[in-house]
């Protein structure tokens, strides 16, 4: 009986996409490696580290995982479609997703497979079951936002499976969230071409919109963020982050536009006065990132590409 239930235990493959943070990656590779359910496999996607990424892994992890080394860095969005792209092509019955600084708990992944099980067993096919992830401090982070459409009896139907730590959402990040591949067969892979910031959030929206996704609460996981709090380029000082503003206001505009979850022409006119304010007050570099992005997302048309193409 145990040989029986252990050969139909579903094939997990973990993607943990990184770019010059080895120590993170390690850390985070470690707690994958401590899982009370082990992944069948694991793929890191490198995404042209420079940090000696590749060399550590070579000596420490080349037998237990596989490395997908890109030769340029192709943005998050890249990155994680590339990684989902290669972990469909395993044939796994579900694709475990993650940035290098979530640290995962040893039953995270066991707990996001349960909540699997449970909603079959109410006949719930969920696209996706994402962890719930909290600050080193111990506050959360990357809140999903809950589904709030109504039952039969025209209420919120969002807390009948409270009791099971389970709370349908629409939109996720991409911290520690469970694909089954039936979800990458039907609706694809993330827009590569959004390059970084809102990947997730477009993903997530675009596979829910039928049939909600689901938080699972007694799954966690640590996210050690670079900065806490969403990206703000009013209080961004990095300059290098400051760049990629242009791709998060020109993602927002063609989310705005794309799945109508609030009114595209008052977000324009918000991240217009937006820009005057940065540039009232001296910040013209930033005040032409938020300018240039919002216009290029009123006609921005990426392709979105099929999991089975070559």
């Amino acid at each position: 009986m145990l040989y029986r239930r252990v050969w139909e235990m579903p094939t997990v493959c973990a993607v943990i996409l990184t770019y010059n943070r080895c120590d993170l990656l390690i850390k985070c590779l470690d707690s994958i490696d401590r899982q009370t359910r082990p992944c069948d496999k694991i793929i890191v996607v490198d995404n042209a580290s420079t940090d000696g990424t590749r060399d550590v892994l070579g000596q420490e992890w080349e037998s237990r995982v596989t490395v997908v080394a890109l030769k340029e860095n192709v943005g998050a969005a890249g990155g994680f479609n590339i990684g989902m792209r290669c972990a469909y092509r395993t044939g796994s019955e579900f694709v475990w997703v993650m940035d290098d600084d979530v640290f995962t708990e040893p039953d995270t992944l066991e707990r996001l497979l349960a909540g699997d099980t449970r909603l079959k067993a109410h006949g719930i096919q969920a696209p996706f079951l994402v962890s719930n992830a909290l600050s080193p401090t111990g506050l959360s982070t990357n809140t999903p936002d809950i589904d709030l459409r109504p039952n039969s009896l025209a209420y919120g139907a969002w807390p009948v499976f409270l009791r099971y730590s389970l709370v349908p959402v629409w939109r996720s990040t991409f911290v520690s969230i469970l694909l089954p591949r039936s979800t990458l067969s039907r609706f694809g892979l993330p827009i590569a071409d959004m390059f970084m910031w809102g990947e997730d959030m477009e993903y997530t929206t675009r596979i829910t919109e039928e049939s909600p996704g689901y938080l699972v609460g007694d799954s966690h996981v640590v996210h050690v963020r670079v900065l806490a709090g969403a990206p703000n380029i009013e209080t961004e000082s990095d300059a290098r982050r400051i760049s990629c503003f242009y791709h998060h206001k020109r993602n927002q505009m063609y989310m705005f536009r794309r799945f109508k979850k609030g009114s595209p022409v008052r977000h324009f006119a918000h991240q217009i006065r937006l820009a005057l304010k940065l540039a009232g007050t001296g910040r013209f570099r930033k005040a032409a990132l938020v300018a240039a992005g919002t216009l290029h997302g009123l006609v921005f048309d990426p392709r979105i590409e099929s999991a089975d193409e070559i």
